[in-house]
C-alpha cells in the first residue's frame, strides 16, 4: 500500500490506517516522503567569515595545551583562556566547548538535579555599606596544590573590598579577608566597626563556623544566608570570583601560592 498513490489527489492509499499504528502524524509522512524526492545538497557552510584558525587547527593547539598542563580533567573554560593569554589565540569559548566536546575531550560529569525554585528578588543595594558578600574560591598550583581565595564583594557595585589566599581555606582565613574588607572600608577593626552591614555567605563550614559568626558579631555586623544549592543567591560574589578567574586565574599556571 505505500506505493500505491491515487492519480487525483497525490494520496497513498492506507496511509491513514498505517500511521495510526506507528502513531506517527500523516504531515510527517508525506514531508519525509518530500524530502526523500529532493536531490540532495551539501551542507550549508558557516556564516560569516571564515576563522583563522580550521576545526582541525584548533583541535591540535587544544591537545597542545592538555600536553603541557600540569593536571588533568581540565575544563574548556580553562583551556579557553590559556590558548587566549598563553597562546595568542582568541576564539570563541563556545567553540572551544564544541570542539572539545566532539573529540571526547571532556571530563565527565553529571549535574544533580535541582528543583525549578526561580527567585525574582533583588539583592544588589542602592547605597555603600549596606549588604556585602563573601565566599571563596580554589585555585590549583603545581608545589602547594590547591590554595583558597576568599574575597569580600560590595553588593553596591560589586567592588572587592577584601580578600586572603590561604593554603587552607579554613575559618581562620575566611575571617582574615572579612577583617581586611572592614579595615579598608571603615578604617581599624574596632568593635561595632561596621555596625549595620549584613553579610551575604552560603553555608560552607568556613562561614558557618563559630569563630567567624563570632567575628560578625565582633564588627556588629549581621548574617545573611544563601539559599543552599542555589548560588545565584550569593550572586555578587560568585559573579566577582568568576570574573577574577576568567580575566586572571585561567589563563595562567600557577607554581605555588606566592604566584596566586
Amino acid at each position: 500500500m505505500a506505493v500505491a498513490t491515487s492519480p487525483a489527489t497525490g494520496h497513498v492509499y492506507g496511509v491513514r490506517r498505517v500511521c495510526a499504528i506507528w502513531g506517527v502524524a500523516r504531515s510527517s509522512f508525506y514531508d519525509a516522503r518530500r524530502q526523500a524526492k529532493r536531490p540532495r545538497q551539501s551542507p550549508a557552510g558557516r556564516r560569516g567569515p571564515k576563522p583563522a584558525l580550521t576545526d582541525a587547527e584548533l583541535l591540535a593547539a587544544i591537545r597542545r595545551d592538555l600536553a603541557r598542563s600540569p593536571w588533568t580533567g581540565e575544563g574548556h573554560r580553562k583551556i579557553w583562556a590559556r590558548l587566549r593569554v598563553i597562546d595568542g589565540i582568541r576564539v570563541g569559548r563556545a567553540r572551544v566547548l564544541r570542539v572539545m566536546g566532539e573529540n571526547h575531550l571532556l571530563s565527565p560529569h553529571r549535574s544533580p538535579p535541582r528543583p525549578a525554585n526561580d527567585h525574582d528578588g533583588c539583592i544588589t543595594t542602592d547605597a555603600p555599606n549596606v549588604m556585602w558578600g563573601a565566599d571563596g574560591a580554589v585555585i590549583p598550583t603545581v608545589e602547594n596544590g590547591n590554595v583558597t581565595l576568599f574575597i569580600v564583594a560590595e553588593h553596591w557595585n560589586a567592588e572587592g573590598l577584601g580578600w586572603h589566599v590561604a593554603e587552607h581555606g579554613n575559618r581562620y582565613a575566611a575571617a582574615e579577608a572579612l577583617a581586611l574588607a572592614v579595615s579598608q572600608v571603615f578604617g581599624s577593626v574596632r568593635p561595632d566597626a561596621a555596625r549595620g552591614v549584613s553579610l551575604r555567605h552560603d553555608h560552607g563550614s568556613p562561614f558557618m563556623s563559630e569563630h567567624f559568626q563570632n567575628h560578625l558579631t565582633f564588627f556588629g555586623m549581621a548574617p545573611s544566608f544563601a539559599f543552599v544549592r542555589e548560588p545565584e543567591t550569593n550572586g555578587v560574589a560568585e559573579r566577582f570570583i568568576r570574573t577574577l578567574k576568567e580575566q586572571v586565574v585561567f589563563g595562567r599556571i600557577f607554581q605555588d601560592i606566592e604566584e596566586v
